[in-house]
């Protein structure tokens, strides 16, 4: 099996950092900016507080191999921003480039080293996994590779954050499944079903 599940582990503290609250709390207050001028395509936010919580729960028991991270479809880049406050070097990819600009001055506001870039999360070669309905316009692989842009390749990343919609949950762990390195972890967020974590795991031979 190429993932098992990890247990979400509980953080050493029950709240998140004031630092990390005050990030949220302007996070949620320019998104209802967002929603009053526009509604961005497939824009919806996770819980911010729970996904916190889980990040650092995930960082005060190691979890993971290092601290590179990156959040897949990361609209206004708060997930990505709440990472980088809690030790990870962070970064984004979004296909709607209004939330890239949204992303980035927010991250700048905040003093904060996180990159944004607009393109697709869909890497070079994935192609062939985004056969997705016309709804899910934004898996599609046209656009920019946002890993190209950033400088990157998927394996690099210890950590990869997606909220996907209904229908979007096997194209993204298809191509984590294909891309991540081996022992990387793939936080979800599913809405009313909560987060999951898991963790990728190296083929083992065959015994014979």
């Amino acid at each position: 099996m190429p993932f098992v599940d990890v247990p979400i582990p509980q953080p050493r503290e029950a709240m998140l950092s004031p630092r990390v609250l005050s990030l949220i709390r302007e996070g949620e207050r320019r998104v209802a900016s967002i929603l009053e001028r526009r509604t961005p395509p497939g824009f919806v936010c996770s819980e911010f507080e729970r996904v916190g919580l889980a990040l650092q729960g995930i960082v005060d028991s190691n979890l993971a191999t290092g601290n590179a991270c990156c959040e897949w479809g990361s609209g206004l880049g708060i997930v990505a921003l709440m990472a980088a406050c809690q030790g990870f070097h962070a970064c984004g990819i979004e296909i709607d480039s209004g939330l890239v600009d949204e992303a980035n001055a927010l991250a700048g506001d905040l003093g904060l080293d996180v990159e944004f870039v607009c393109g697709t999360f869909v890497p070079e070669g994935g192609e062939d996994l985004t056969d997705v309905p016309q709804e899910f316009g934004w898996l599609s692989a046209g656009g920019a590779c946002g890993h190209d842009l950033l400088g990157v390749v998927p394996d690099e990343f210890d950590l990869v954050f997606a909220y996907p919609w209904p229908g979007e949950e096997q194209v993204i762990e298809d191509l984590f499944e294909r891309f991540a390195g081996d022992s990387a972890l793939l936080l979800t967020f599913h809405g009313l079903d909560g987060l999951r974590l898991r963790r990728k795991v190296a083929d083992t031979p065959a015994e014979r």
